[in-house]
């Protein structure tokens, strides 16, 4: 499954006006957090979401008049009985949007393309958004990306102390920031790789758990050493499938860091013992293994007879999965993914 700066630069390229709305603001309790995005094309084409329902519904609206030409709106939701009635998003909070069009020119297709670029390669950059507005209505704004080592790409009608200075301080920001420069309103959104998920494995549950984990935004590699079962037929939703000559180096020529999700799910007890032993030399934020309580202990004492101690073992979810009680893989894998969840949010700490 695409990202949305693969989504938008797709359409992009192919020549498709697109508008991109994003929650700049919060306050209370909303269904989204500020820097949620999505992007709409013609034809009801969406990729991301701001919450779904009414407000979705309506800033939707907004999007699809502005494909046919316009500046962009900045818009204000108050989400109380009033403003939701007849939804199911009576949250008692208000939300700030802005909603921008972006034509499909040289200029921001390039953008874009570098946007998608750095999230693949794991790179540092910030998307900046700089607009003058009137009340709902955004008079000019411009958009630009800069990069940590200095490139950018876009114009900014800023100094170049200004836009120096916007760099160097949204360069150590982990979320979306908003300030006011010199006579504009400023959306710093900084680039983050996506969560990989890497699947050991390509039989019964690593397909339901690909297409899960990509769906909240994973981004999914599958390994296995059968053909017959790592192929992109069999994992539509899959960035990677790579077929290995064993267990032994699945990660050759990938990188694993605490951005790296990985789930292990392959025929028997020998490949995940092997398998085990590589992921435990990544500094992958998740390691998870099927099995039982036996299983586990099984490979962990050999696991110790080969110098793996107490502190590399603890990194380790197993049985995989929250405890939902799963017995089908497609409810294996909502489990599997379920505790992903949890560690990436910070909740399994």
């Amino acid at each position: 499954m695409k990202s949305l700066a693969e989504t938008a630069c797709q359409w992009l390229r192919q020549g498709d006006n697109l508008v991109l709305a994003k929650i700049v603001s919060r306050q209370g309790s909303t269904p989204r957090a500020a820097g949620t995005q999505m992007v709409v094309a013609r034809g009801g084409r969406i990729a991301g979401t701001i919450g779904g329902g009414l407000l979705e519904a309506k800033v939707m609206a907004q999007c699809e008049s502005l494909l046919d030409g316009g500046v962009g709106r900045w818009l204000r939701f108050d989400l109380n009985y009033t403003e939701v009635a007849g939804s199911d998003m009576i949250c008692g909070g208000g939300l700030e949007v802005v909603v921008l069009p972006v034509a499909a020119n040289a200029e921001n297709t390039a953008i874009f393309d570098r946007w998608c670029r750095l999230e693949a390669d794991g790179g540092k950059g910030q998307l900046i958004i700089a607009l003058q507005k009137e009340g709902e209505a955004i008079r000019q704004w411009h958009l630009a990306l800069a990069e940590n080592d200095g490139r950018r790409l876009g114009h900014l009608p800023l100094s170049e102390a200004a836009l120096a200075a916007v760099v160097q301080g949204a360069q150590a920001a982990a979320v979306m920031r908003t300030s006011h420069l010199e006579a504009y309103d400023l959306i710093v959104e900084p680039i983050r790789k996506p969560k990989t998920a890497f699947l050991l494995g390509a039989g019964h549950v690593a397909q339901p758990t690909a297409h899960m984990a990509a769906l909240v935004g994973f981004r999914v590699v599958v390994l296995d050493d059968r053909a017959a079962f790592a192929n992109p037929a069999r994992f539509p939703d899959a960035h990677a499938v790579r077929v290995l000559p064993d267990f032994e180096r699945p990660f050759e020529g990938l990188t694993v860091d605490r951005d790296g999700f990985i789930v292990i799910v392959t025929r028997g007890h020998l490949h995940d013992k092997v398998a085990l032993a590589q992921a435990l030399k990544t500094e992958a934020a998740y390691i998870g293994m099927i099995g039982s309580r036996r299983k586990r202990d099984q490979i962990f004492h050999r696991l110790r007879t080969e110098g793996f101690g107490d502190a590399d073992l603890q990194r380790v979810h197993s049985p995989i999965g929250l405890n939902i009680g799963a017995e089908t893989p497609e409810e294996i894998a909502v489990s599997i993914v379920a505790e992903m969840i949890q560690i990436k949010s910070g909740i399994g700490f």
